[in-house]
């Protein structure tokens, strides 16, 4: 058997990583509130007789995986060996369930269809691209022995598992004799929970939980307002947040403002959504917790590893109905951003178009050569200063005469593709002169960002900047951290090429 690889020192996104992770193959357990969607769609164009209500003459009918179920086909869908453990009744619906997520690459053998119990079901009827009404079904109690049947079943199924994912919707099946079963034998396993209500799942002590923003704050007995800057909120409740559930880090995703990585050692870290219509698109939610799970399954660095899971999720959301992302389209989804670096009069464009939405444009500019993780706390940060952050890289032979013959280790194209999978990065561009004050007089940002042990006065941009109406803002900067130094830590060691694990830091001793 050969050895897996190791994720650890992974730091960006590249097209080949989703390749990687499929390749891996971890096993995972998916424990959850299992559920059938359907999406019946047709075209309306009059009202019944009987009330002021539209009639829809059906035209398609399609049936998905949902909940917990959903989860599963999203990790098969990206190269997991997944294994489903939940509940479903033994009528069409279940067993029109257990037939797709078969047909899905999911292992069914956990799934039990009980003689007693009706299917969960969620049917949205659409017209045109409007959903008018959506129907739930299901049953409201558990017949007697339903959960101790699938208890006693979960010993077995945990033997061989890398990861076990946890999908509590709040139907009162995983709880009693489910999470004490769990709790009993999970062993050193990673352990993922999606919950309702995470702190119910504290005695599991699970490694990560992934509540949404309305699961946190009524953990927190909080209202977490959109209006608001929610994911300050949340870092602020951090500590709380992670012993109410006795959880050793958290993801809070916070729909369209991205999501917020609480880590144990205090840390956070910060993604972007990209903007998406939310008419029909149902369980990106799904899609970000199973990345996620994929990526800590296989040891990828938890701030990597949501920012795949954002981009996962970025892809799902823009799709009709109840959907997966594949492998396939995070590669083509990472891959294409190696050629969105934007020629100066696009991006004065689209920039013109950000300015009439009364949106902030930050700019920041720098080589990016090895990303590590100073680079991205520090570009998260700059996109904190505004609402649309701008990242200008040195071209190849600016960056060859600023940091020598030998630079950049990454050429172009690669530099673009890495930042541009950022989150937190909406449009990258390149400039081939030794200062980016061609650039900064074309764009007049609001604010232009630099990390760095700099004082304003003492960058000549600063004149540029404020003829132009803007300010300079400078970042955090951290000494003995940059890309210099991780590429000579490279060179020195005996198995030079193999990039080892990076500290935080800010980018290249203040210039990135």
């Amino acid at each position: 058997m050969s050895a897996q690889p190791d994720f650890s020192a992974v730091r960006g996104l590249t097209a080949a990583l989703p390749v990687q992770l499929a390749e891996a193959a971890p096993r995972i357990l998916v424990v959850g509130d299992v559920m059938l969607d359907g999406w019946f769609s047709g075209i309306s164009e009059r009202l019944c007789r009987e009330a002021p209500a539209p009639v829809v003459d059906l035209h398609r009918r399609v049936y998905a995986p949902g909940g917990a179920a959903n989860t599963a086909m999203n990790l098969a869908a990206l190269g997991a060996r997944v294994a489903v453990a939940g509940l479903a009744g033994d009528d069409e619906a279940g067993r029109r369930l257990a037939s797709l997520l078969a047909e899905g690459g999911v292992e069914v053998s956990g799934l039990q269809l009980h003689p007693d119990l009706q299917t969960t079901t969620k049917y949205r009827v659409i017209a045109g691209d409007q959903v008018l009404l959506r129907m739930d079904d299901g049953a409201r109690t558990l017949p007697p022995g339903a959960a101790a049947g699938l208890a006693r079943a979960l010993p077995e199924q945990l033997a061989d598992v890398d990861a076990v994912l946890v999908c509590d919707y709040g139907s009162g099946l995983l709880h009693g004799e489910v999470r004490q079963a769990l709790e009993a034998h999970r062993g050193g396993k990673l352990v993922l929970v999606d919950a309702h209500e995470p702190a119910r799942w504290a005695d599991l002590r699970p490694d990560l939980i992934t509540p949404n923003a309305a699961e946190t704050g009524a953990m927190l007995g909080l209202k977490l307002d959109p209006a608001t800057d929610r994911a300050a909120e949340v870092a602020r409740h951090a500590g709380r947040i992670r012993s109410l559930a006795g959880a050793g880090a958290a993801v809070v995703t916070l729909d369209r403002d991205g999501a917020l990585l609480l880590a144990g050692d205090g840390g956070t870290h910060r993604t972007w959504a990209r903007p998406a219509t939310e008419k029909q698109a149902s369980g990106a939610g799904d899609t970000f917790v199973a990345c996620l799970a994929l990526a800590r399954a296989c040891g990828l660095p938890p701030a990597t590893a949501v920012d795949l899971a954002q981009s996962a999720a970025d892809i799902v959301v823009q799709r009709p109905g109840t959907s997966v992302c594949t492998t396939t389209d995070l590669v083509s989804y990472l891959g294409s951003l190696g050629d969105t670096a934007l020629a100066p009069e696009e991006l004065l464009g689209r920039i013109a178009l950000e300015r009439d939405a009364g949106k902030t444009v930050v700019l920041t500019n720098g080589c990016f050569d090895v990303l590590h993780r100073g680079h991205t706390r520090y570009l998260n940060q700059a996109k904190a200063l505004g609402d649309v952050l701008v990242v200008a890289l040195n071209s190849d032979e600016s960056t060859r005469r600023l940091k020598g013959p030998d630079r950049p280790i990454n050429p172009l194209h690669d530099r673009a593709g890495v930042i541009a999978a950022l989150s937190c990065v909406d449009y990258v561009t390149v400039f081939d002169t030794d200062t980016p004050i061609p650039l900064i007089e074309a764009l007049r940002p609001d604010i232009y960002a630099k990390g760095g042990d700099y004082s304003p006065q003492m960058l000549e941009e600063t004149p540029v900047v404020e003829a132009c109406g803007g300010q300079v803002r400078i970042l955090d900067y951290v000494a003995d951290r940059s890309t210099t130094a991780v590429v000579e830590r490279i060179r020195s060691r005996p198995e030079a090429g193999t990039l080892p694990g990076q500290e935080p830091g800010p980018a290249d001793g203040g210039r990135p």
